[in-house]
């Protein structure tokens, strides 16, 4: 395997072959060290791996802004000795970025064969702030392991410190969020230069994959150009191997195994009553624990075959890929507290990275509970509490062949309460009192419209899902036999970048229908991902925006307490007033305002083509409250369904 190059499913494109090379002339003059450098880098990023390049413009990036313009023209326009890619150009680094970082993650899901290792995608920009634009979408990468490469133009080292224009330190500006930051001095072409930056490359792909380490995650190469920047006719390089290296790497597994053959003992159910040995004792020798499996961000698919193959309920958040099934809980964060469900639990298994409820959370905090954390891949594990018992590569072999089991009646509690809470839920959406009146018509609540998208999304649809209330609805009331693929980001629950993130997603899966389903607070905050060059590739995506006029995600917390309400509107609810439509027309972007349930089934079941948004209104006012009564409604309903069980 070449370095950084995952393997792809069968049924994958055929990258393209590349021609062999005409000899490289040995009359005129040679291309300015710059523009050949930048050459080396293309054809190298080419050879290890990487098919999109996301470009910012800028003059000091010139020489990597020719080289990829030349990559990326047609076979038979393309010069000899450029490679082919796919290029992407936006004027926003900072959706550039987060463009880059939904192409990387949606290409895991692009075989027919299920998730794999995701494709590092490169993002290029030149010097200054340009640089630091990025750094959002490289703590998201960092936090959920997605391989870009951070490709900067910066200034000669001559020119640092010297206060010259857009120049700053910008190596070793990502800190620790990168796997590895390279500080690349300006060419000269030297003998041997064209080898070390093939070296160089080399390393940066293999970090970025995770190709030695396990651990993939964002790359920063930073290029130090002088003048002149800008290429005179050279030809092209002729393709060389000299430095690049092809590292063999170690399997990446896309979500912990679940059908291998593992070595791993699970201490609560294999170790002897032994004070010494590493598991709390308090739930030893008490015959089968009840469990429940707590399936998080990227859990995957397995997941949901551990829960079924052991009866153990399934509370698994939307983006975790595992949220279908017979085991899979809608209501749980309204059940966990329940002394007859959550208060039982004696154990959880931890996948994937749980981040959405609080009461999951209480959960894993709590001293009489053994958590087991399966953490394949990374130097950490997500144990926010720091409550972990075991942290194990895989699930133990006992677990994945079904051998150990729950108490009679521990599944079947789960599922009766969850039918009851579901269906409060259900007679509170489907009233009219959930349409709030107001001047500019009815409005549907953030649960109903959360409903409609999940009912909308088929088994074959992308849902790209955007952080605050939106996907906490979607948490509560999605029911899937068969989910679609929910893509979130969830590394730091950001707002930033999700319209840019939900396009590259688009770009990568173009044979799936994508959506986004986000609030009007996280679309404004990103509302340059809609621009779209007309010389750009065309996209297919629609955007479900939830628009309260504000931060309603508040409203539920602490803060929308009423003794706070002199200060909430204007610190945290942040009202806006924005005309969607009127933006969504500057943009050229296609738009439809929905009042009601009626008018949203409709613009959900026909997105049509190119980007469009689909505007909701809905109601902030009331949420607290609905919530509130809606929680003692379930928890009345979950009463007297379990009573007959006791």
């Amino acid at each position: 395997m070449m370095a950084g190059v995952t393997p792809q499913p069968d049924d994958a494109p055929a990258p393209r072959r590349r021609r062999r090379a005409a000899p490289v002339p040995d009359h005129g003059p040679p291309a300015p060290p710059s523009v050949a450098a930048a050459r080396v880098v293309v054809q190298a990023l080419a050879a290890l791996g990487v098919r999109d390049v996301v470009l910012a413009p800028g003059s000091r990036s010139a020489p990597l802004a020719y080289a990829l313009a030349d990559a990326a023209r047609p076979d038979d326009e393309r010069p000899v000795g450029a490679p082919a890619l796919r290029l992407h150009v936006r004027i926003d680094e900072r959706d550039a970025a987060f463009l880059a970082l939904g192409l990387s993650k949606a290409s895991a899901h692009a075989g027919a064969r299920g998730p794999a290792a995701a494709r590092p995608v490169a993002v290029v920009t030149t010097s200054g702030t340009a640089v630091a634009n990025l750094h959002p979408a490289v703590l998201e990468a960092h936090h959920t392991g997605v391989p870009l490469v951070l490709v900067t133009a910066d200034r000669p080292h001559e020119l640092r410190g010297t206060g010259a224009n857009q120049t700053t330190e910008q190596p070793g500006l990502f800190g620790p969020a990168v796997r590895l930051a390279v500080d690349v001095p300006a060419p000269t072409g030297r003998p041997g230069e064209d080898r070390d930056l093939r070296r160089t490359v080399s390393r940066a792909l293999a970090a970025a994959t995770g190709a030695r380490t396990g651990d993939p995650g964002p790359v920063h190469l930073d290029l130090a150009f002088r003048d002149p920047l800008v290429p005179g006719g050279e030809p092209w390089p002729a393709p060389a191997d000299a430095g690049l290296s092809h590292v063999v790497g170690r399997a990446l597994p896309s979500e912990p195994a679940v059908g291998a053959t593992g070595v791993l003992p699970l201490v609560a159910d294999l170790v002897a009553d032994d004070t010494d040995a590493p598991v709390r004792p308090s739930r030893r020798a008490r015959g089968t624990v009840p469990t429940v499996v707590v399936a998080g961000d990227g859990a995957g698919p397995g997941a949901a075959r551990l829960a079924e193959a052991n009866g153990w309920p399934l509370l698994a958040e939307p983006s975790s890929g595992a949220r279908q099934g017979p085991c899979a809980i809608g209501a749980y964060r309204m059940l966990l507290a329940d002394d007859r469900l959550g208060g039982r639990v004696g154990r959880v298994v931890v996948l994937g990275r749980p981040t959405l409820t609080r009461p999951v959370q209480a959960l894993l905090a709590r001293p009489d509970v053994d958590v087991l954390v399966v953490a394949p891949r990374g130097t950490d594990w997500p144990d926010a509490a720091r409550n972990a018992s075991q942290v194990l590569l895989e699930v133990p072999w006992r677990m994945r062949q079904g051998r150990v089991g729950a108490p009679a009646g521990w599944l079947d509690a789960w599922r009766t309460a969850d039918e009851a809470a579901q269906e409060v839920l259900a007679g509170v959406l489907d009233t009219p009192e959930d349409a709030r009146r107001s001047r500019s018509g009815p409005r549907v609540s953030g649960w109903a419209l959360a409903r409609a998208v999940a009912r909308a999304s088929a088994p074959d649809d992308v849902l790209v899902v955007g952080s605050s209330n939106p996907v906490r609805d979607l948490d509560l009331v999605a029911r899937w036999d068969i989910a679609p693929l929910v893509l979130a980001n969830r590394g730091l629950a950001g707002i930033d970048g999700t319209v840019a993130t939900a396009t590259g997603v688009a770009l990568a899966l173009p044979d799936r229908r994508v959506r986004a389903y986000l609030g009007d607070l996280t679309f404004l905050h990103d509302v340059g991902g809609l621009l779209r060059g007309p010389l750009e590739h065309p996209v297919d995506l629609q955007l479900v925006v939830a628009n309260d006029d504000g931060g309603s995600v508040f409203t539920t917390l602490e803060h929308g307490e009423p003794e706070r309400a002199d200060v909430f509107e204007r610190v945290f609810g942040t009202p806006h007033g924005v005309d969607v439509a009127a933006l969504c027309a500057a943009y050229g972007v296609r738009h439809t305002r929905v009042v009601d349930t009626e008018g949203l089934l409709p613009a959900l079941a026909a997105p049509g083509t190119g980007t469009s948004v689909v505007e909701v209104r809905v109601d902030r006012a009331h949420r607290r409250s609905l919530t509130e009564r809606v929680a003692v409604d379930v928890a009345a309903a979950v009463d007297k369904a379990l009573s007959p069980l006791a």
